[in-house]
């Protein structure tokens, strides 16, 4: 209840302002958030890991001009155990056999752009019973870069003045159901297993009251859900695909709410045991304990037992395996029809378009060069791209008193969406032709040991849904990164026909794979190449846009292959 310790999420999180235009988010995994975690450390610069995005130097340039929000980050948790070390990057959660690290999000779909199932596990047990050490030495264990860990403690009700007086007085039941909104767990949850951005209430065990910001999570892998009532309501059990109960000795659990209340939460002896005798034993008696005949396993001592935690870690790979796939690899090597598919927008093959290509395709062209012509086949892209917006009829007078006839751009609410880094290069153009446009921004790297895109940074419109939206990216081979940012986009409830693809170059398994997932995207690039080579190269292709236009290819001709 009250008690319990607060859980957080080990994904994609971040603190928004209510007035800033902008959510800013950063990708951070394996750690569990929250200030009200017992053991945890409080955030700093210190123990923030050291993400790609800072190491490429691209975070300073998509802040905002407003002064620093705190952001929440995963929080280091030290135990004595603790030898593991990375001299690259901090670990965010160290366990006895491992270090997890910041990472990014890979794939949470699969090669339709659907989404793959997550597995939910629901871990329920009495107040100060372990359940949040379970849940973290779950994730200590699981062979996973992703996963979101949601407490019920996030979900308390608004309290009424009367009962704010009660709360403070020790006479509110924060463990009786009708204490929690179960309506938003559940509604919570369900956009959680769909893969989609929620926001997550943040409660105060001080204050008794919800903060005025909120958590965001987003769906992963594994999504654990821990709570006192987690298995109280039907409809909740049934969203849960392995149901934990963790058992440990009554007058256990009344030592450590005891440590707890009193040294983190500031309570009195007195107000504790006067709660716990009153509300606390007759809650577990009546409502949790009943509740373990949902359980698939049971835990006793709570994590002590690591075998049954190892137990559960096995079935959990087990069922994450049978539902896993290699989505690069499968994207490369899809089939499909010859035919290319209506919402590709090709612009005609003219000697222009094909002298600007010679330029930038010749491995002997100079950076300067290079960025010039580049720049050319962008703006000719984003004026193409801008002929498939809806147009409404206008009529307008000439300096001459004469009515013309005209056209103009249904809607004024337009946005840029580059996936970083290569994608960046085309904001220039857009700016340049739509005035005042919006401009988020997507980090999607390659994970070096998978292979699979990962997504680390995001910064969009908060109202991105209402806008019609060109997503930016120089070159698109297999379409991973691609599909990637545009089920970003669906997740924050983006219309699918609003979004348009817009690049330089690609190949025929791209516009495919981007077409075959999304058929109402507009895909507009300037040339289409055969395909990929073993390392998912565009062949021919360009080389590597990115490194050539920002003048950082490497010294080996073998990595620039």
């Amino acid at each position: 209840g009250d008690s319990s310790g607060s859980g957080g999420e080990a994904g994609v999180q971040g603190d928004y302002d209510d007035d800033e235009a902008f959510e800013d988010t950063i990708a951070s995994t394996g750690g569990v958030a929250g200030n009200t975690t017992p053991g945890a450390m409080s955030p700093s610069e210190l123990s923030r890991p050291t993400t790609p995005l800072k190491q490429a130097g691209l975070l300073g340039s998509v802040k905002s001009p407003r002064t620093r929000r705190q952001r929440t980050s995963s929080t280091s948790l030290a135990t004595a155990s603790s030898t593991t070390s990375c001299q690259s990057r901090e670990p965010i959660l160290r366990g006895q056999k491992r270090a997890i690290y910041t990472s990014g999000r890979p794939p949470w779909y699969d090669t339709q752009g659907q989404m793959v199932e997550p597995f939910v596990i629901g871990v329920c047990g009495g107040s100060a019973s372990g359940k949040t050490t379970v849940a973290r030495k779950i994730i200590e264990e699981l062979d996973v870069q992703w996963v979101t860990l949601l407490s019920l403690d996030s979900f308390y009700k608004v309290l009424t003045p009367s009962q704010h007086e009660e709360a403070e007085k020790n006479e509110y039941n924060f463990d009786h159901p009708d204490a929690f909104d179960f309506e938003l767990v559940i509604k919570t949850l369900k956009k959680l297993k769909e893969g989609r951005k929620v926001e997550v209430p943040i409660y105060s065990f001080v204050t008794h009251r919800r903060e005025a910001k909120t958590k965001t999570m987003y769906g992963a892998n594994v999504i654990i859900f821990e709570g006192i009532l987690a298995f109280y309501s039907q409809e909740l059990v049934k969203l849960l695909d392995m149901k934990v109960f963790v058992e440990t000795d009554s007058d256990e659990r009344l030592v450590r709410r005891l440590q707890r209340d009193i040294s983190q939460r500031g309570r009195e002896l007195d107000g504790v045991l006067k709660q716990y005798f009153k509300f606390v034993k007759p809650a577990f008696d009546y409502y949790i304990a009943p509740s373990m005949v949902h359980a698939d396993i049971i835990v006793p001592r709570g994590g002590e037992n690591e075998v049954a935690i190892n137990l559960i870690a096995q079935n959990v790979m087990t069922q994450l395996t049978k539902r896993g796939f290699k989505l690069r690899e499968k994207l490369a090597n899809a089939n499909f029809s010859q035919s290319r598919p209506s919402s590709l927008h090709l612009l005609p093959t003219t000697p222009q378009v094909q002298g600007l290509h010679t330029f930038i395709r010749n491995k002997e062209t100079p950076r300067d060069e290079f960025i010039f012509y580049s720049k050319r086949l962008i703006r000719l892209v984003i004026e193409h791209a801008l002929t498939l917006l809806p147009f409404t009829d206008v009529s307008v007078d000439t300096p001459q008193g004469v009515a013309y006839s005209g056209k103009r751009i249904a809607t004024e609410r337009l946005c840029g969406v580059s996936i970083l880094r290569a994608g960046e290069t085309m904001e220039g153009a857009l700016c340049d032709v739509l005035k005042d446009v919006r401009i988020g921004k997507i980090l999607i790297q390659t994970n070096l040991d998978t292979g699979e895109p990962e997504l680390y940074y995001l910064r969009l419109p908060k109202d991105i849904k209402d806008y019609q939206l060109f997503v930016l990216d120089a070159t698109v081979a297999t379409g991973a990164a691609a599909i990637m940012a545009i089920r970003v986009l669906l997740d924050h409830d983006v219309p699918e026909d609003s979004i348009s693809l817009c690049s330089l170059l690609m190949t025929e398994q791209g516009v495919h794979n981007i077409a075959y997932a999304f058929p109402k995207v507009k895909i507009v690039t300037t040339a289409i190449d055969p395909g990929v080579n073993d390392k998912f190269y565009i062949v021919p292709g360009i080389g590597n846009f990115g490194d050539r236009y920002f003048g950082t290819e490497p010294t080996d001709p073998e990595l620039n292959q």
